[in-house]
């Protein structure tokens, strides 16, 4: 249950990082694990499939070290969801932590 009730907060991550560059499947995990989330590659990367399925993310593939890599970037609808997102993130906050 836990995995699946913050699995939003993931893809929240997930899109704030692609939006500031783009990101690949071992960086993001990394940086996760760095925020407490402990996620497998059998989560992350069907997460990320979704996402650019579901046209948030764009990827790229480049070959690094003879190896083709994918990198992800935020898309202008990723951008939007990421926008409302934080505004629900700041509701979120007012109203649970700040008990307003």
């Amino acid at each position: 249950m836990f995995q699946d009730f913050f699995l939003g907060f993931v893809k929240i991550h997930i899109l704030y990082h692609a939006s500031k560059e783009p990101i690949y499947g071992v960086e993001i995990l990394e940086e996760l694990a760095r925020h407490g989330y402990r996620l497998s590659p059998g989560t992350l990367y069907p997460t990320l499939h979704r996402l650019e399925k579901d046209g948030y993310l764009s990827v790229e593939k480049r070959v690094i070290e003879g190896k083709v890599r994918k990198y992800y970037a935020i898309t202008e609808q990723g951008l939007a969801v990421l926008g409302e997102s934080k505004k629900k993130i700041a509701e979120l906050v007012d109203e649970v932590l700040l008990d307003k």
